[in-house]
């Protein structure tokens, strides 16, 4: 029986085709700028940030997640250009609503009761809804030069929620592991 504990995060994936847009951003600012390591994940909006968790309990980690959907109603997010947490973030802007606040809420405090996950690290931290293009590896100088592009870079998009997915990590990358509904 494993014991390892990978790591694990819960976040909303958008669909097509809005998550090749992102991925071209991405490959954009890995080309043009040096920053690889959005190109490590999927596009996202985090939801509950990474934390690890025994290999072997996977299935009562889906089942949790899987309660959080119970009454879930799909909501729309909607996108409006890029903004940054200078100097070193770039991403795709997510208009904040009440309605993914109360699902991140959920998810959440369904994650804290019925898996006793509590990243208190980010506890206090309010939460600001993003999908990351641009980060860790980005220079200082590199990204003022990509803000300079990207601050007035028209984007305009929209989707719906209707779905949550668990990502896992590889060793190497993040990967979708489970979608729940």
């Amino acid at each position: 029986m494993s014991t390892e504990k990978p790591l694990y995060f819960v976040a909303i994936v958008p669909p097509e085709p809005i998550y090749a847009q992102v991925v071209s951003f991405k490959e954009d600012m890995a080309r043009r700028f040096g920053s690889k390591a959005a190109l490590k994940s999927p596009p996202h909006i985090t939801l509950h940030m990474p934390f690890r968790y025994r290999e072997d309990r996977e299935d009562r980690l889906c089942e949790v997640l899987q309660q959080a959907m119970i009454g879930f109603e799909p909501f729309e997010i909607i996108h409006d250009g890029f903004s940054a947490f200078a100097p070193r973030v770039i991403y795709v802007d997510v208009e904040d609503s009440e309605p993914l606040q109360a699902f991140r809420e959920s998810v959440v405090k369904t994650m804290r009761h019925g898996l006793k996950l509590l990243n208190a690290d980010y506890k206090d931290r309010p939460f600001h809804p993003h999908m990351t293009i641009a980060f860790r590896d980005l220079r200082k100088a590199a990204f003022y030069e990509a803000w300079a592009q990207y601050q007035t870079k028209p984007y305009a998009a929209s989707w719906q929620v209707d779905q949550v997915s668990l990502l896992k990590h590889t060793g190497k990358e993040w990967c979708t592991y489970r979608h729940f509904r």
